[in-house]
């Protein structure tokens, strides 16, 4: 089928219903309306629907025209469903990088790694090196791995991860936060080490196997690549052989590091390397584009017009593998088809209450949350809500709707006074909120809420939990089928399932918009104080 054949389809099967009246009260969720949304964005027609692509713009076509058939407002810039996103891919040249260490040179894919550099085509980098421990730099919280150091104009060697014993989300945030902590003390590269609890969750081949694909980030108004940390020229990651080439002469040695970094709450000290290091590697890029897709339902309260209410969920997916036998396509069924049709859903119910929230609703699709969280990104460092600000995000990302749910987790929820929303929401359901059972996979900052939990704002999103069996259909969906083709339309999806959740998170919106105070970060969360350190504390929520 020809390209405008495609798009053709997607419109024909998103026109509104003729006459759709809306009523008051409790709107109805069907398993019926939900699987629509899910077997259209899932099909093969669009191709795992991937950043960039044509199945991906006929995505945003198909929910565009949704949100036009609800009676939204547009809320892209110039008064467009789309806000278009610039963005950059690169990757690595033909010749390969290497890395030299003390006079000895290491192959790109053998004993390190790095990968390309968004904005510099042909890089030769010569600099000492510094040991900085965890490379963690947060005194408030008890880590400061740069204390006495001097690392201006030289690259930071670093352990991987955090110290044995911290917060699963805390560490998270913090491995996320290394590169804009070394660039704030001037440093120009970082180098990781795997520690030996890194390579039993890792082996070696888990990180060669990627350094050919591509990358991607998205371009800032001044036409430069965005990242957390432009002075950071180059980073890289040491196999075994390397790093103990790094440390070679060192005052303490490779293994006595790793000895005190196997221990609870240890922090080795850093020091000089004597090893100078030099790294040189082309990258080669090109730019396109994808665009976010956003609408808005107006709220009814003056007052509370500049307040805005998100909910989000990403809509591409990984495409299309062509180097797989049999199926090739990426689907994503579950990943992410059911959390748009769930915002959809959400947004119709909106409307169908005849009740219009009190502070004005925001919903976006946003692109290439697996290129890197980066649509939601770019949607929180450029807002479309003029001098509104938003002021609480639900984030709808992947439920694993294999079996009736009976309780939810919902990450962020202990950080600010969203939790006893989400709470109140599930007891109208008779669904119980849990503790998170998957501290380790660190989820809370691996969707696109973290993109503004990263801003500021108290976010949380929701995840089928463990309970009347869900702990194995969860963990056998991410065993299975996450990330494959066969994450698509064959699954036993419950579809009244995707119905209860679409509801739940419809009733967390719908308290978030017409409470009378916004959310608020509790006066104790490491997130409110780190990441809203501006905010007076008399603001802030007593648990």
């Amino acid at each position: 089928m020809r390209l405008k054949t495609l798009f053709a389809a997607a419109a024909a099967l998103s026109l509104p219903v003729a006459g759709f009246a809306q009523q008051t009260g409790t709107p109805a969720f069907t398993g019926d309306a939900f699987r629509s949304h899910v077997a259209f964005l899932a099909d093969d027609l669009l191709q795992g629907r991937n950043t960039g692509e044509p199945g991906y713009e006929i995505a945003a076509r198909y929910v565009a025209t949704r949100f036009q058939g609800l009676g939204l407002k547009p809320a892209g810039p110039n008064g467009s469903w789309y806000q278009q996103v610039p963005f950059v891919t690169y990757k690595l040249g033909e010749t390969p990088a290497r890395l030299t260490i003390g006079g000895r040179t290491f192959e790109n894919g053998k004993e390190f790694v790095t990968g390309a550099s968004s904005s510099e085509a042909n890089q030769t980098i010569e600099a000492p090196a510094v040991f900085v421990g965890y490379g963690i730099d947060a005194p408030a919280q008890g880590f400061n791995d740069y204390a006495g150091l001097d690392v201006k104009g030289k690259v930071v060697v670093m352990l991987g991860g955090v110290p044995e014993g911290t917060a699963s989300d805390i560490g998270a945030h913090f491995s996320r936060g290394k590169a804009r902590m070394a660039e704030q003390r001037g440093a120009i590269g970082i180098v990781t080490i795997r520690t030996p609890a890194d390579q039993e969750r890792r082996p070696w081949s888990a990180l060669t196997g990627g350094i050919h694909h591509s990358s991607m980030t998205w371009v800032g108004p001044d036409g430069r690549p965005f990242t957390d940390a432009p002075g950071i020229r180059f980073s890289a990651t040491l196999d075994t052989p390397a790093a103990e080439a790094l440390f070679a002469g060192s005052k303490t040695p490779l293994a006595a590091i790793f000895a005190q970094a196997g221990k609870k709450g240890a922090k080795p000290k850093g020091f000089a390397l004597k090893q100078p290091l030099k790294l040189e590697r082309q990258s080669v890029s090109q730019r396109t584009t994808s665009p976010n897709v956003i609408a808005m339902l107006p709220g009814s309260d003056p007052a509370l017009a500049n307040e805005y209410v998100l909910l989000m969920a990403h809509l591409d997916h990984v495409g299309v593998d062509p180097k797989l036998e049999g199926d090739k396509i990426h689907n994503g069924a579950m990943d992410n088809a059911t959390g748009i049709s769930t915002m959809l859903e959400a947004a119709r119910a909106f409307v169908e209450s005849g009740q219009r929230p009190r502070r004005p609703i925001l919903f976006a699709a946003v692109t290439a949350e697996e290129k890197g969280l980066l649509g939601s990104q770019y949607l929180a460092k450029n807002p479309v809500v003029g001098g509104g600000k938003v002021v609480g995000v639900v984030n709808l990302d992947m439920p694993v709707l294999l079996y009736d749910f009976q309780d939810v987790i919902a990450f962020g929820a202990e950080h600010s006074t969203l939790g006893p929303i989400v709470e109140r929401a599930g007891a109208q359901m008779g669904v119980k909120l849990s503790a998170d059972p998957l501290p380790q996979e660190n989820l809370f900052v691996r969707s696109d809420h973290y993109r503004f939990v990263q801003e500021g704002i108290p976010s949380v999103f929701l995840m089928t939990g463990f309970a009347n069996g869900g702990e194995q259909k969860f963990t056998g969906f991410l065993k299975t089928n996450y990330h494959k083709p066969t994450d698509d339309l064959s699954q036993p999806i419950d579809w009244q399932a995707g119905a209860k959740f679409a509801r739940i998170n419809y009733l967390i919106a719908r308290e978030i918009a017409d409470s009378p105070e916004a959310p608020r970060w509790y006066a104790d969360s490491f997130f409110g104080k780190t990441m809203a350190p501006n905010q007076p504390k008399a603001q802030r929520a007593a648990r």
